[in-house]
């Protein structure tokens, strides 16, 4: 899949799919995708269904439905320090979704240029550090 488009500009179009796609109705969907890449000149019509299908395998998936269900956040900065970190260092990003809940906060970064791995032990070491140092601001404001 995206051969000949580059791993990193087929994340991005997926990324932006999950980003933008559960704003709207589950009807309306499918036409707001095409027509979103539509826009694109650069892609054939299989690399955009081909990109258009994996992002509705993520936003069907019962598994992911808090995800972007109701309360959910797309493109939420943050920025801060926490004493997990070492002195003096500030963070400043961007969760892909954010989900905030009484029980929980779930953050989501997705990872769209490569194949997921089969267990966290073997995501790359930067992803896990990403998402610690998320874990480590938040947790100063949802403790």
């Amino acid at each position: 899949p995206g051969a000949g488009l580059g791993r990193f500009r087929r994340g991005d179009l997926i990324h932006r799919l999950l980003e933008r796609l559960p704003d709207l109705p589950s009807p309306d969907r499918p036409d707001a995708a095409h027509r979103m890449l539509a826009r694109e000149r650069d892609l054939t019509e299989d690399q955009r269904a081909e990109m258009i299908a994996a992002a509705f395998g993520v936003l069907d998936d019962a598994r992911f439905a808090p995800v972007f269900g109701p309360g959910s956040r797309a493109e939420v900065a943050l920025t801060g320090t926490a004493p997990d970190l070492p002195s003096g260092v500030s963070i400043s990003g961007r969760i892909d979704r954010l989900v905030v809940t009484p029980e929980r906060v779930l953050v989501v970064d997705f990872k769209s240029n490569r194949p997921a791995p089969d267990q966290v032990e073997n995501a790359d070491p930067a992803y896990i550090l990403q998402m610690a140092i998320y874990a480590a601001i938040l947790r100063r404001l949802y403790p």
